[in-house]
């Protein structure tokens, strides 16, 4: 008998599975047939089949072009993202945890995130030459701004409560920031980490396509030029499973960091109650 209910509660979770995999993907399954029907009615160069696609995917991705543009493309795109992670969350809390920080210092930010960070892509090609500083300078300047100013929105809007409750213990400055504002303020940080994740990726790009020797921009851009146009759109499909891979990748890490938080679920429960 506890076979016979082990065995119903794993085809239970497998039926389930598959379809909330249905549920999640039929539209998307649906429109890459759509595609490939109207493509193969259309015959237009410029846009091919997804049979195509995969088949360029297969001959681009698995080869020399794994260590040559992709890898290149993740380090300089994961590395220009931590450093605007490590800069904007050190100066966000350092100004979010003064009075008038932000007096002097806010003009200046919404001065720079109004800035389209692509155009200054050429300043940076100027300045660093063509190569990883130009990108890497790119890449930060873009995804620095959402991560800075929503962890001083964060860390302002910690309950004083806390803090003075930390501060009454007498409890190092060290210790209170780090196990009361930073848990209080993360939900708004991570909400600034997914946006300059998003970002970084476009600037990734953008910096590739305008200088670069290497990287997946690059060789999309080389694509195009010799009208291997069944390639080029290989190239955009992989950015978009890499973005897809990484975004959920890190709200992974948040829903893990966050689980103290109480799910939607539970808070429409607590309403309803």
């Amino acid at each position: 008998m506890p076979e016979r209910k082990a065995g119903a509660g794993l085809r239970g979770r497998t039926k389930a599975g598959v379809s909330g995999f249905l549920r999640n993907w039929l539209l998307f399954i649906g429109l890459v047939v759509l595609w490939e029907l109207a493509t193969r009615v259309a015959q237009d160069p410029f846009f091919p089949p997804p049979s195509e696609i995969l088949s360029a995917a297969g001959r681009l991705w698995f080869s020399e072009n794994l260590t040559e543009h992709i890898l290149p493309s993740i380090g300089r795109m994961l590395g220009g993202w931590l450093i605007a992670v490590v800069l904007g969350v050190g100066i966000g809390v350092a100004l979010g945890r003064t009075r008038t920080g932000m007096d002097y210092a806010g003009p200046l930010f919404s001065f720079g995130r109004s800035i389209p960070p692509p155009t200054l892509a050429p300043v940076f090609l100027v300045l660093f030459g063509i190569g990883p500083g130009m990108q890497l300078a790119t890449i930060i300047f873009g995804a620095l701004f959402p991560i800075l100013l929503n962890t001083v929105d964060g860390v302002r809007s910690v309950d004083a409560v806390k803090v003075d409750t930390a501060r009454s213990f007498r409890s190092p400055r060290r210790y209170w920031l780090l196990l009361v504002v930073l848990p209080a303020a993360s939900p708004k940080i991570f909400a600034g980490l997914r946006l300059s994740l998003s970002i970084s990726m476009i600037l990734m790009v953008v910096s590739e396509l305008i200088g670069a020797f290497d990287g997946i921009g690059y060789a999309l851009n080389s694509s195009r030029q010799i009208f291997d146009f069944p390639g080029m759109w290989a190239w955009i499909v992989l950015l978009g499973i890499l973005g897809y891979g990484f975004n959920t990748a890190l709200l992974a890490v948040e829903r893990r960091v966050l689980r103290w938080q109480p799910s939607r679920a539970q808070q429409d429960a607590n309403l309803g109650g």
